[in-house]
């Protein structure tokens, strides 16, 4: 849980995904108030009631002013009406181009303070080839991205109007007060400055145009600054290269990161103001923060495996972004091996209940996102012999055709996980209305691959299952050698395709198939580190970069504490770098 600073009260907040179980008065309050206001109007026009979230979002923009945050909500909405902005497509044209022409963006990094950094690069800016209205949707929407960001909502936005290298053919005026005006009072978030950089003779002088286009509320907010100037008020490296600061910035491919929607962030604002959603992606898709393996192999030999043990800290030490309610209830705690290793209620897989018994849909289990796709594994701990009813049952209702045991059953004469599954070949047991029956067993170096065939007792439908099951990861620590597991991660992989291309009547579904099951003991260690693996490698073979800390990091916000230990972050970057030397992805002088 994590303690904020709200006009000087402290604030409990449990997550971007729920409401604060603890506020102070004032600020529980106004909220309340806030949204009883607002949810009136939504309810007299037909529309969907704020969540709890949006109306934070609002408040917060406003210091939590009840009266100027409703004045902010309606002008938003209004401006969006305004200027034709309701769905946004972000993946269809003329959109995805606007956005990936690069002349608006939100930069990966912040100002000492927290505050996001919106850049507009007016030299893009062509106006007789884009419609101003594409523009703008591209401005709200990489606006919206920004402010699901927690930390934006506290800290507020700074706004980089560059204009160096422009000509009088680049400038709009309608347009640049537009965006102007939006920021100060259309948009939900704090606007803290406004830096004019390298303005043209024509727009400094006399200081009409600027006259012009601010508001005199906006004016106090707004600096013009020559380009070399502009490192006084924001630190280098958070300033693009050609601002004079370390930030490399790409305008062919730097918003591609925004083309997709997290999973696990709150409802974007333009769903619950005009009832459209964009379609939900993958945590995992590639960033500007990206690492080379030569890169990556870099930071491993400047930082040292300390370093590495460090930046584990750092993220071990962030709360999880959610609450753990359904775990803890009474009726559920006794389904969890570990009473330390919960899963959240935002990504948890329920499971259909049971004559209608919502405590039956309870399983210690998550959804967890692979590389550019929603839910590609679901992550859960080893079954207990009173959950291996509940563990097919999730098996038969998510369609998952791989499972990834990455434990033995006893280890060092501890019980790691139960034997939930039929062991001999040509044996059945039965769990539940599923019934279970080993076909065949082929044994490799490092792992078993059992063939399972499935039926559902009720409809009397039969499915082909594959289990695998690696042995080659010690009790304690982690591989002395990472091949045998990368080549197992590459079984698996063959295996879940063969699968998809052989179900009956064709998968309808993502191409890369329904989730892989993987699981360990508690869930979270080993099978956190499997995933990792599988991701990173997944986007080195993509686009060539990866980032072992941020995947991480949006893993334990889907399966929480996942990669339990320092020496299983250390390993998920050292077993990267053989695989590269292994593929020869490295120049022979590393």
């Amino acid at each position: 849980m994590n303690l904020l600073r709200i006009r000087g009260e402290t604030v409990l907040w449990e997550g971007a995904a729920t409401k604060p179980r603890t506020w102070s008065s004032s600020t529980y309050l106004a909220t309340k108030q806030f949204l009883e206001e607002i949810n009136k109007w939504t309810a007299q026009n037909g529309m969907s009631p704020l969540s709890w979230n949006a109306g934070v979002k609002f408040l917060m923009a406003r210091k939590f002013d009840v009266h100027r945050a409703i004045e902010l909500f309606h002008s938003y909405r209004e401006t969006k009406l305004k200027e034709g902005i309701v769905e946004l497509k972000p993946h269809e044209e003329p959109l995805r181009s606007e956005l990936l022409s690069g002349k608006f963006t939100i930069l990966s990094v912040r100002d000492r303070s927290g505050a996001s950094i919106a850049l507009f690069t007016a030299k893009l800016h062509q106006p007789n080839k884009t419609l101003q209205h594409v523009v703008l949707q591209a401005l709200f929407y990489l606006l919206d991205q920004a402010i699901e960001s927690f930390e934006t909502q506290r800290n507020g936005l700074v706004f980089i109007y560059d204009m160096a290298g422009s000509a009088y053919t680049n400038f709009e005026y309608d347009l640049s007060k537009k965006i102007l005006h939006l920021l100060k009072g259309a948009f939900p978030a704090r606007l803290k400055k406004v830096f004019i950089v390298g303005a043209p003779v024509w727009f400094r002088f006399p200081y009409s145009v600027l006259s012009l286009i601010l508001k005199e509320k906006l004016r106090e907010r707004v600096q013009m600054v020559k380009t070399h100037e502009l490192k006084q008020h924001l630190p280098g490296d958070c300033l693009p290269e050609h601002l004079g600061g370390a930030v490399r910035l790409d305008h062919s491919s730097w918003n591609r990161q925004f083309l997709a929607l997290p999973n696990g962030q709150p409802e974007s604002l333009d769903k619950l103001i005009t009832g459209f959603s964009r379609e939900e992606e993958s945590v995992h898709v590639p960033g500007l923060e990206g690492m080379t393996v030569e890169e990556l192999l870099d930071h491993v030999n400047t930082v040292q495996k300390r370093g590495i043990y460090e930046e584990y800290e750092d993220i071990r030490r962030e709360t999880p972004p959610g609450t753990f309610n359904c775990s803890l209830q009474p009726y559920n705690q006794q389904k969890n091996r570990y009473g330390d290793v919960l899963c959240l209620d935002q990504t948890r897989v329920k499971l259909k209940s049971l004559n209608h018994d919502e405590r039956t849909d309870y399983i210690n289990a998550s959804f967890m996102d692979g590389y550019k796709q929603k839910n590609a594994f679901i992550g859960t701990q080893g079954p207990l012999e009173k959950t291996y009813h509940d563990f097919w049952r999730m098996v038969w209702e998510q369609n998952v055709l791989v499972i990834v045991m990455t434990t033995r059953v006893d280890e060092s004469g501890r019980k790691k996980c139960g034997q939930y599954w039929p062991l001999e070949q040509h044996t059945q047991g039965n769990y539940g209305l599923i019934s279970v029956r080993n076909m065949s067993v082929e044994i490799f170096k490092h792992y078993n691959k059992t063939t399972l065939e499935i039926r559902n007792g009720e409809t009397y439908e039969g499915r082909k299952v594959i289990h695998f099951q690696y042995l080659s990861w010690p009790d304690y620590g982690v591989p002395s050698s990472a091949a045998a597991l990368i080549d197992f991660r590459s079984a698996v992989r063959r295996q879940q395709e063969l699968c998809v291309r052989a179900v009956s009547g064709g998968w309808r579904g993502h191409p890369g198939g329904p989730p892989i099951l993987v699981h360990c003991s508690a869930g979270i260690g080993r099978t956190g580190t499997l995933c990792t693996l599988d991701i990173c490698l997944s986007q080195l073979q993509d686009v060539g970069t990866l980032n072992v800390y941020q995947t991480v990091r949006r893993m334990r916000g889907q399966r929480a504490f996942s990669i339990q230990t320092p020496d299983q972050y250390y390993f998920c970057y050292t077993a990267i770098i053989e695989h590269a030397q292994r593929q020869h992805l490295l120049p022979t002088n590393h």
